[in-house]
């Protein structure tokens, strides 16, 4: 059984990447195209998957149900809401709001810049725990101990020629992250991107997630981007305050 629920989940997930054959998907799950069909019939009757004229097979709309029943369910999220929208507006930049859950940082919301250059982020994707402004400041408020364990594991891709690249250089800037209450990616996971984000935290102070601002460089040089700092940190402030954290409080 688990590995039939296994096979299932790759199979979402590689229909999450574009639309897929039945033998693409029996040859990604090296499985006998039999195996792969009765799979994908099970995921049909539940609306997880559909298949078109075509023959071709896509995600259904039983799947984006659900995840919108998972994204209501976070109470971050929906305060946050309101505060990231008029952050938008009033920047009219790219901000995001991500959480931590096991092990990855993913994003939650996002809202899109007014100008035409756009961000390649969604929501639901993974954050890059070594570069991304967002992970730095989730990262940083886990205990230490945990925060070794966490960055222990990270495969440090080099993305840019700004990218930290050894545990020692990132478990340093989260000590900073830590120490000054906000992060920053200066063009380490894109090199015409910058970003700043800053926590959101819930009654007990714990930082339950990240909201960030993200700029191309050609909109904004990174100078500038640090400029939108104030009006990012008050909006975490506002969206904690709302989460019950008491006024005064880290």
């Amino acid at each position: 059984m688990s590995q039939t629920v296994t096979r299932a989940l790759r199979l979402l997930a590689e229909l999450g990447e574009g639309e897929r054959s039945l033998d693409q998907l029996a040859e990604l799950l090296g499985v006998h195209k039999t195996t792969a069909l009765r799979l994908l019939q099970s995921l049909e009757e539940e609306r997880f998957v559909y298949r078109d004229a075509a023959y071709r097979y896509h995600l259904g709309a039983g799947l984006f149900a659900l995840s919108s029943l998972a994204l209501e369910q976070r109470g971050v999220r929906r305060a946050a809401a309101p505060h990231l929208a008029a952050l938008n507006s009033a920047t009219g930049q790219t901000v995001h709001l991500a959480a931590y859950e096991g092990g990855e940082v993913v994003y939650i919301d996002k809202y899109d810049s007014r100008h035409p250059v756009r961000m390649y982020s969604r929501i639901g994707l993974r954050a890059a725990l070594h570069c991304a402004a967002v992970a730095k400041v989730l990262l940083a408020d886990l205990p230490v101990a945990e925060r070794r364990r966490v960055v222990a594991g990270i495969d440090f891709t080099p993305h840019t020629a700004n990218t930290l690249t050894t545990p020692e250089a990132l478990l340093a800037e989260l000590d900073t992250v830590a120490a000054r209450g906000w992060a920053q990616d200066h063009a380490e996971h894109e090199s015409f991107i910058n970003c700043v984000a800053a926590p959101v935290r819930d009654a007990t102070g714990r930082v339950v997630a990240a909201a960030s601002i993200s700029v191309p460089d050609v909109v904004l040089p990174y100078e500038r981007v640090l400029e939108l700092l104030p009006q990012l940190l008050a909006t975490a402030r506002a969206v904690s305050a709302d989460c019950g954290l008491p006024p005064g409080a880290a």
